[in-house]
This record gives structure tokens, C-alpha cells and sequence, in this order.
């Protein structure tokens, strides 16, 4: 599991509480996702300083207002608290073992329905649209993307991604780096394990080892053609 002792954006006291003023962070990543976090971030009342993305292409351009003022190596010499707006799991928890011991911001939505106690783990995620229900714990650097939903007593491991619209039933353990589609549907107590990826529109009926990919209705193993 991602050591979780290091600097966070929120703590368990303010999690619930907007902030005040303004709170200055970066977004790591200036593509398509960041407009997500971007949007999550400042709905919540964040100042987002701006963004940093290596693609010579993205220079000189805004992210929902918030301007990409360089690559990663200025992010490390801005000194501001970070997000990282990469989609891919691999690519995320790359970019968060070379920023390691930033202070990280966790973005939640004001538009996303929260009912956890806990709050989610640095780095995390919860978009516009997205319900975590009572008694469920999210990891850190996790992306619970647009209309997911995680029901009561759910385990979301570090790194993964939940895609938009996918519904995990009460009870359903999500392991390190897995990947869940757009639209999928985990049934109660289904464990997902580390690394394995689930379809677009899959319905999931049964444990999934890890490392596997599996789509379809009930899904299955994806083999090699």
C-alpha cells in the first residue's frame, strides 16, 4: 500500500469543511483528465496556481483558466501542493514516486456526494457526479471519475481507477492499480485483484484475479487472438 503519512492537502478534521479562501495547489498533467481535477478543484475552492505537462504542445495554453506554466521539473521547484491529472494507473503511481514527499491535494467535487467518514487518501480523486457511500475506504491517488459509485463498506486500493458511470456494490474490495471502465458493474463482495482491468459495460459476477482482463456480460477472460 502507498505510504500514507505523507503531506496531505486535507486531513480528517477539514474534510468537510470548505475552505475559507482560496488554497494555492498545481495539477501535474495538462491533458483532457486535467480539466476534470481542474474543474473538481476549484469547485471546492482551490486556486489552481496552474498546471505542468512535459508536451512541448501544451505550452503557452490554459486548462479550465488555470495556465500550463511548464514541465515537470518546474513542478518540483514550485513548491505547491500537487495532483496528478494522469488517467493511466502506471503512468499515475510513476509520477507520484518521483514526486514523492509533495504535499498532496486531494480533490472532491462540491458537486460529488461523499458519505464516508474517512477521507480519501492523498492524491485521490472524486469527480462531479460521483457517490461514495458510508463505510467505504479509498486509497491514495485513486480517480473515482465522473457518476461512479462505491457503495457502503467498499475497499478501493492506491492507484486505481474507476471509470465514469462504473458501480461497485456494497462489500467490493478494488486492489492496488486496477482499472474498472466506463459503465461496468461489480456485483456485492466481488474482489477485483491488483492490476487487473475491467471492460467498458462489463458486469462483474465473480472474484477477478489479479493481473486479468476481463469484459462482457458476465465477464470474462479476454484472451489473446
Amino acid at each position: 500500500m502507498w505510504p500514507h503519512a505523507i503531506s496531505v492537502g486535507v486531513t480528517s478534521a477539514d474534510f468537510f469543511v470548505q475552505p475559507a479562501g482560496p488554497r494555492r495547489c498545481g495539477v501535474i498533467g495538462a491533458g483532457g483528465h486535467a480539466k476534470v481535477v481542474v474543474s473538481a478543484l476549484q469547485s471546492a475552492g482551490f486556486e489552481v496556481v496552474g498546471c505542468f505537462d512535459d508536451d512541448p504542445a501544451l505550452s503557452g495554453r490554459s486548462v479550465c483558466g488555470a495556465p500550463v506554466l511548464g514541465g515537470l521539473a518546474d513542478a518540483s521547484a514550485s513548491g505547491l501542493a500537487l495532483i496528478i491529472a494522469v488517467g493511466a494507473n502506471t503512468a499515475r503511481e510513476r509520477l507520484a514516486r518521483r514526486f514523492e514527499g509533495s504535499g498532496w491535494i486531494t480533490a472532491v467535487h462540491a458537486r460529488a456526494l461523499y458519505e464516508a467518514a474517512a477521507p480519501p487518501g492523498p492524491g485521490t480523486l472524486v469527480a462531479l457526479g460521483a457517490m461514495v457511500q458510508v463505510e467505504a475506504r479509498i486509497g491514495a491517488h485513486v480517480i473515482l471519475n465522473t457518476g461512479s459509485i462505491v457503495e457502503h463498506d467498499c475497499r478501493i486500493g492506491d492507484f486505481v481507477h474507476i471509470g465514469p458511470g462504473a458501480a461497485l456494490g456494497g462489500g467490493v474490495v478494488v486492489e492496488d492499480g486496477a482499472f474498472v471502465g466506463l459503465g461496468a458493474r461489480i456485483l456485492p463482495r466481488v474482489r477485483i485483484g491488483a492490476g487487473a482491468v475491467i471492460g467498458a459495460g462489463a458486469t462483474v459476477v465473480r472474484d477477478v484475479p489479479p493481473g486479468a482482463t476481463q469484459a462482457g456480460t458476465p465477464a470474462r477472460e479476454l484472451r489473446p487472438q
